[in-house]
């Protein structure tokens, strides 16, 4: 799991400022959690995402972005609650997920949207 903020963003995911349409630039399936320190729900996604990403590593890549420190990215997304998961496949749109999600959840999404079309 690594941090991210607005300028990787734009070259590593999606450069919302040059493209219209959604181009992702990544080379694996990604999770983005938009998150924020003072967050209660996002201390307790925290962990769950931590491992996902040991259980998913080489599979999938997570980012996390501070919403406090990334206003201009999450204005884009338009990120109104936190935690808020952005989902991104490798092919076709990414599907934000605004809220907590238990292990057993992420895991589902992890499976069923993001490595399904992988295989």
């Amino acid at each position: 799991m690594e941090s991210m903020n607005t300028n990787e963003f734009k070259t590593k995911i999606f450069n919302y400022a040059q493209e219209k349409d959604w181009k992702y630039l990544g080379n694996l399936p990604a999770i983005i959690d938009f998150y924020a320190d003072w967050c209660g729900p996002c201390k307790i996604q925290s962990p769950i995402l931590e491992k996902i990403s040991k259980k998913y590593e080489g599979k999938i890549n997570i980012f996390k972005i501070d919403t406090e420190k990334n206003e201009e990215l999450s204005s884009a997304f338009g990120i109104r609650s936190i935690p808020s998961l952005l989902f991104i496949p490798m092919k076709g749109k990414p599907s934000m997920n605004p809220g907590l999600l238990q292990e057993a959840q992420l895991e589902q999404v992890v499976e069923e949207y993001l490595l399904k079309e992988q295989s």
